[in-house]
């Protein structure tokens, strides 16, 4: 007997009693074995309400005293024990399936690991149309690994074989997020379920002189937040979250510092500024006071991209290139510019290999701000060509 409780049972009914804590507070409960292990069940019409949802019923009203109220509960408890049951643990486990559904495991992994996540939003909206409406409601530990194929199989019909691969990866990192939190779940992922192979899924696209000098007239043409971070991509060579969450407390004279959690090094990234970028800056007016220079309320960074880029393609006229194609665009036209190759990759923001890595702590500002300058200047040329210069057309 717990010492700060005390029992007093019902000498005509086995099991059957009232506890009462230190407090003074009274409760009806049964204690039962069952395979060997001593339970005691609150009597608060729990076992009724399950019994009820498992037959798809509401629960019936009771009618009668509490103590008889309770009492109909501990009979109904007893011959459920009595049929081989255990029914405070089916309702524990009813209780958790709640908070064990694939949907809520994967919301608290995108709350918890919200700040890690460059792509927070996306992975939510692909879970929501592709994986929620299959096995959102499943407990994780219950998904077959034949239901994430069939799942699959519906998305590659649906957005191909590539969007089926970035499902899986999300689903993925989900359920191994949630094996390192949890004693006894295996990952129903294994090796071979991908529908591509990675040099399939990688993207060389980049645009012509032609859809560069379209997307960039178009996006001078427009005073919008998409339209700016269009420019503004392509003139840094930065990754769409990167630019697209960018506050203006860190850009301090011509330099700009992107944060390591923001930043797929996860370092800090120095990024020195072109005057054509800087001038870009300038240009976008401050709205609100948290510092968003991309932003459509002041409140938050612009975001709902599909959208913005659907209704922009049908004023520029170009189609078939996505935001990171402008980044790699960038990287494309440094080379023709002529810029140093390592001081490209370092303003490009790819990691410096080899020794230098760990020992080179210079942060090659001037050499990365010659390239930044080099790319706005072969931007401008292509932009706005000279008459008795022909522009190469075949790419950029």
């Amino acid at each position: 007997m717990a010492a700060d409780r005390q029992f007093t049972w019902d000498p005509d009914f086995p099991g059957f009693g009232i506890q009462t804590t230190s407090t003074g507070h009274r409760s009806f409960v049964y204690q039962y074995r069952a395979g060997g292990t001593s339970r005691r069940m609150k009597l608060d019409g729990g076992w009724f309400r399950y019994e009820a949802g498992r037959s798809g019923k509401q629960a019936t009203a009771q009618k009668g005293t509490g103590r008889a109220i309770a009492k109909r509960e501990a009979e109904a408890v007893r011959g459920a024990v009595a049929q081989g049951r255990d029914p405070l643990a089916e309702m524990r486990k009813a209780n958790e399936a709640g908070t064990n559904t694939f949907k809520a495991i994967a919301e608290k992994y995108l709350a918890q690991d919200g700040s890690r996540l460059r792509s927070r939003d996306h992975i939510k909206a692909v879970l929501e149309r592709h994986v929620f409406p299959k096995i959102g409601a499943k407990p994780i530990d219950e998904i077959k690994r034949s239901e994430i194929v069939r799942m699959l199989d519906k998305v590659e019909e649906e957005a191909g074989p590539v969007a089926a691969d970035r499902t899986l990866a999300h689903v993925r990192k989900i359920c191994n997020w949630h094996a390192a939190r949890a004693d006894d779940f295996n990952s129903p992922i294994v090796r071979g379920m991908a529908r591509t192979k990675p040099k399939d899924r990688r993207r060389q696209r980049t645009l012509t002189d032609d859809e560069l000098r379209a997307v960039w007239k178009a996006a001078e043409g427009q005073r919008t937040p998409f339209a700016w971070l269009v420019r503004y991509i392509l003139l840094t060579m930065t990754r769409r979250n990167e630019a697209a969450r960018m506050n203006r407390a860190e850009v301090i004279e011509a330099d700009w510092k992107i944060p390591a959690k923001r930043h797929k090094s996860k370092r800090d990234f120095l990024l020195p500024l072109s005057k054509a970028a800087l001038a870009l800056l300038e240009e976008i007016p401050t709205v609100g006071r948290k510092g968003y220079v991309f932003t459509t309320d002041g409140q938050t960074p612009v975001s709902g991209f599909s959208k913005f880029k659907a209704e922009f393609d049908k004023v520029c006229g170009v189609t078939g290139w996505t935001l990171h194609d402008l980044r790699r665009t960038g990287r494309t036209l440094c080379s023709r510019a002529g810029a140093d190759p390592d001081h490209t990759e370092m303003a490009y923001g790819h990691a410096v290999q080899g020794i230098r890595a760990v020992y080179d702590v210079h942060s090659y500002r001037d050499e990365k701000l010659r390239v930044m300058e080099l790319l706005a200047a072969q931007i401008d040329r292509i932009v706005n060509p000279i008459d008795n210069v022909v522009a190469i057309r075949g790419g950029a």
